[in-house]
C-alpha cells in the first residue's frame, strides 16, 4: 500500500534540490570569470616624431597663365582674324611648336600689297616734289606757300603709306608669343571672317592652376603658401606637381559656395592646360611633433581620447590630447607617450584599460 504523502514529498525535495544546484551555479560562474584572462590579437605602429602640416583642399583645372608682358598674354593667347579675306597659307601643326611673330594664317593680300606700293610711290614723288621746292626756295625761284603744299602733299603720302603697311599687316595672323600651337581651326581656301577665333598658343612653362575651394575654408589661405597637386587623393598618392598660392579671389563663385584660388606652377611642370587635379595648400605647419596612426585614436562619445600603449605582453590605456591630423597620422600628447613607443593600431577599438595582447603585425604589415 502506498503513502500518498510520501508521493507528494517527493517532487518537493527534488525541486529544493534542483534549486539548490542551479544557485550555486553563478558562484562557480564568478569564480571562474576572476581566473579567465583575455588575449587580444592586435597590430602595432610606432610613436614618430616628425612635422604635422594642416591643408586647405580644392579642386580645379591647369590653365594659361593671365600675366601680361608688354601687352603680350605671357601664358597663352587665343587668335582671332583682324580683317575678313581668302586664306591662303596656313603655317603650324597642332602639338607643334611656334615661335614668336611666326605667320600662322595667310589671307589673299595682293590688293593690299598694290596699296603699299602705291602708297610707296606716291611717298617718293612727294619727296621729290618737296626738295624741289626747297632747292628753289633757296635760289628765290618758289614761294613760301608753293613749299607749304609740297610738305603737306609729302607729310599726307607717309600718312598714307603707313595705313596701307598697317592694312597689309592685318591679313597675315602672328603668334605674339613662344609656345605650342594647342588648336588650329582653319584650312587653306577658306572665307575667313574678321573677329573669328582661329588658333589658341599655350607657354608650357608658364601655367597655373586654378583650384575652388570652400568659403568656410579660404580664410586660412595666403598669398606664397605652398601647396602639392595629385591626379587624385589618397594616403598612398604621390603629387605630380607642386605650386605656390598667387592669388586668392575676394569673392565668392557664382552659383557654388567656394573661393577662386590660383597658383602659380613651376616651368616645366609636365601638366596640360585643362588637366583636372587636386590640390592640397598647407596652411600651417607644425614642426617636431610626435605623431600616431589614426586608427590608433579612439574619442568616445564624452569627448575622451585614448590610446593603448604596448607594454611587454599587454596594452596600457592612455588618455591623450590629440591635434592636429595629416593624412593618416595625429598628433598627440600625454602620459607615457614617447618616440618610438608602440601603440596598437588594428584592434584598438574599445580595449579595456589593461589587457593582454598578442601582436600579430606591425606597421608595415609585417606578420609576427
Amino acid at each position: 500500500m502506498i503513502r500518498l504523502n510520501s508521493l507528494c514529498s517527493a517532487p518537493r525535495r527534488l525541486f529544493a534540490f534542483a534549486a539548490l544546484t542551479f544557485a550555486s551555479f553563478p558562484l562557480l560562474g564568478a569564480e571562474e570569470e576572476k581566473k579567465l584572462e583575455t588575449n587580444v590579437a592586435v597590430q602595432v605602429a610606432k610613436v614618430v616624431r616628425t612635422t604635422l602640416r594642416a591643408t586647405v583642399t580644392g579642386y580645379g583645372t591647369v590653365e594659361s597663365a593671365p600675366v601680361v608682358e608688354h601687352g603680350q598674354p605671357a601664358g597663352g593667347a587665343r587668335l582671332a582674324a583682324a580683317a575678313s579675306g581668302l586664306i591662303v597659307g596656313v603655317n603650324g601643326l597642332e602639338g607643334a611648336r611656334v615661335e614668336k611673330d611666326t605667320v600662322l594664317v595667310q589671307l589673299d593680300a595682293r590688293a593690299a600689297e598694290g596699296a603699299v606700293a602705291r602708297a610707296r610711290a606716291a611717298v617718293t614723288a612727294a619727296e621729290k616734289a618737296r626738295a624741289r621746292q626747297t632747292q628753289l626756295q633757296a635760289a628765290d625761284g618758289t614761294s613760301e606757300r608753293a613749299l607749304q603744299e609740297a610738305e603737306e602733299r609729302f607729310a599726307t603720302a607717309k600718312s598714307e603709306l603707313t595705313t596701307a603697311q598697317f592694312q597689309l599687316s592685318q591679313l597675315a595672323v602672328r603668334a605674339p608669343i613662344t609656345g605650342i600651337l594647342t588648336r588650329l581651326t582653319v584650312k587653306p581656301g577658306e572665307w575667313l571672317d574678321a573677329g573669328k577665333e582661329i588658333a589658341e598658343i599655350v607657354d608650357p612653362d608658364r601655367l597655373v592652376f586654378v583650384a575652388h575651394v570652400p568659403v568656410s575654408e579660404a580664410t586660412a589661405l595666403r598669398v606664397g603658401q605652398v601647396a602639392r597637386l595629385f591626379g587624385r587623393l589618397g594616403l598612398r598618392e604621390q603629387p605630380v606637381a607642386t605650386a605656390t598660392v598667387q592669388f586668392v579671389s575676394p569673392q565668392i563663385s557664382s552659383g557654388s559656395d567656394s573661393v577662386r584660388v590660383r597658383l602659380a606652377l613651376p616651368a616645366q611642370s609636365g601638366l596640360r592646360t585643362g588637366q583636372f587635379l587636386a590640390a592640397q595648400i598647407v596652411t600651417e605647419q607644425r614642426p617636431d611633433r610626435l605623431a600616431v596612426p589614426r586608427d590608433a585614436v579612439y574619442t568616445d562619445h564624452d569627448g575622451q581620447t585614448t590610446l593603448s600603449i604596448v607594454q611587454g605582453d599587454k596594452a596600457v590605456q592612455k588618455t591623450v590630447k590629440a591635434g592636429l591630423r595629416d593624412g593618416d597620422l595625429v598628433e598627440v600628447e600625454g602620459e607615457g607617450i614617447t618616440e618610438g613607443a608602440a601603440v596598437v593600431t588594428l584592434g584598438s577599438y574599445a580595449l579595456p584599460n589593461e589587457t593582454k595582447i598578442t601582436i600579430i603585425a606591425n606597421d608595415k604589415g609585417e606578420k609576427k
